[in-house]
């Protein structure tokens, strides 16, 4: 039999119920902070992940389609990252790249070393041509962009504006990453400006040069046109009929030759300006180069003779108007450079792909060493001082040939004359 507390006589203290709704009050507002502190860390973490997703994404869609190459590597100089840009620029895969090959692989060894030196210089020490190069300015965190020419794939040249940066973690230096700028369209925009300023600098030294050669070489025929003009008013006499002719003779002998020195300073002016453009045709050679040579009959020496034979097709299809510049000053020279009674030849041959055209004079001949400059601007070979000349005739001939798409070549031997060769592709009417 159990005999309770009660009746032992044992007392018992009963909980105040006062104090355990307290308690449990307390247990309950504890609780429910704790699990408020957890929903909010939840959200915060929420929020984090969120934003950090974001911050993925932003930074892989400037990854992906970033238009410039983004290179990362290791302080050890291995590939980490090869952005799909670097892949379409430079020709690698990005698999073959990875935690294989060093950007050193895309650089010039020639570039580098010449880049070292001048880092070794700004830096007051020795820069060794390789990884060193390329990272020892971002080490120092100083500026480090610079033009480089990357080495594509299949070897050809990208020029680009290299900008590498270290990456750093607690001060200490974990990888390196390139930023490159493809500046090709930069760069062909210098060379055309260059391009420009130096057509710009030959058209000034070909006005220059016009100012000083026309007032030397026109001051002649000039002054043998007034003088004539002042004789033949003095020969009135029907006697005088054979001096006042030599005196004509000579005054349209001036004026060929002001006429012959205009239109080769027009002639170069226009092609140095670009303003040459063909008109191509279909017509007879032989015509043409005929019709020439019987207009210049006049500017021959006493018994000099032009002799003129076509071979070939009889028709060819090309410009007709440069064709006939071009046999104009070849054949004017001939005349000018032979002595008095030389056969000077031309001859002209064709069929449906070109047109050659042979002039052979018997001339004071041309040196070696003045062909390798013949057909410059305002060359005059050594031996013709003595002879009246702008240095622009052969310079045009080649020009006007060159436009065409062909070719010229000369053959001489000093005293014994000299022999041109134009060779001018037919074209399709």
């Amino acid at each position: 039999m159990t005999i309770s507390n009660k009746e032992k006589g044992v007392g018992v203290n009963e909980p105040d119920p006062a104090v355990i709704e307290q308690l449990l009050a307390a247990r309950t507002k504890e609780l429910t902070d704790t699990i408020e502190q957890l929903k909010n860390r939840i959200r915060e973490d929420e929020a984090k992940d969120n934003a950090l997703q974001r911050m993925n994404s932003f930074l892989s869609s400037i990854w992906n389609n970033a238009d410039a190459i983004i290179i990362v590597f290791s302080p050890e100089g291995f590939i980490r990252w090869f952005n799909p840009t670097a892949e379409r620029l430079l020709g690698y895969r990005a698999v073959d790249m990875i935690e294989i090959a060093s950007p050193l692989l895309f650089h010039d060894p020639e570039e580098l070393e010449n880049r070292a030196v001048e880092f070794s210089l700004q830096l007051q020490q020795t820069v060794e041509p390789g990884l060193e190069t390329l990272t020892i300015k971002a080490k120092r965190n100083l500026p480090n962009e610079y033009e480089w020419n990357y080495i594509r794939r299949d070897g050809t040249k990208l020029p680009v504006s290299l900008t590498i940066s270290a990456i750093r973690d607690a001060n200490q230096i974990t990888g390196y990453v390139g930023i490159a700028i493809d500046i090709s369209e930069k760069k062909k925009a210098e060379a055309d400006l260059r391009e420009a300023l130096e057509k710009e600098k030959d058209l000034n030294e070909l006005k220059s040069r016009f100012v000083s050669l026309a007032s030397h070489e026109f001051r002649t025929p000039l002054s043998t046109i007034l003088s004539s003009v002042y004789l033949i008013a003095q020969y009135q006499q029907t006697e005088d009929q054979q001096k006042r002719d030599k005196h004509i003779q000579r005054i349209v002998s001036s004026v060929n030759l002001l006429t012959d020195l205009l239109n080769d300073f027009l002639s170069v002016g226009k092609i140095e300006e670009g303003k040459i453009q063909l008109r191509n045709s279909t017509f007879e050679p032989s015509k043409i180069i005929g019709s020439v040579i019987s207009e210049m009959q006049g500017l021959r020496k006493p018994s000099q003779q032009v002799y003129y034979a076509h071979h070939g097709t009889p028709t060819v299809s090309l410009d007709p108007g440069l064709l006939k510049h071009i046999v104009m000053n070849l054949v004017s020279n001939a005349i000018k450079f032979s002595p008095d009674g030389a056969i000077i030849s031309v001859r002209s041959e064709s069929n449906h792909q070109h047109l050659q055209l042979s002039v052979k004079d018997k001339g004071i001949g041309i040196s070696e060493e003045d062909r390798q400059h013949l057909f410059e601007r305002f060359f005059r070979g050594s031996n013709a001082s003595h002879i009246q000349g702008t240095g622009l005739g052969l310079h045009i001939v080649s020009r006007y040939t060159e436009i065409m798409g062909g070719s010229i070549t000369c053959k001489s031997s000093m005293e014994e004359g000299s022999e041109f060769l134009v060779t001018i592709p037919c074209v399709e009417i």
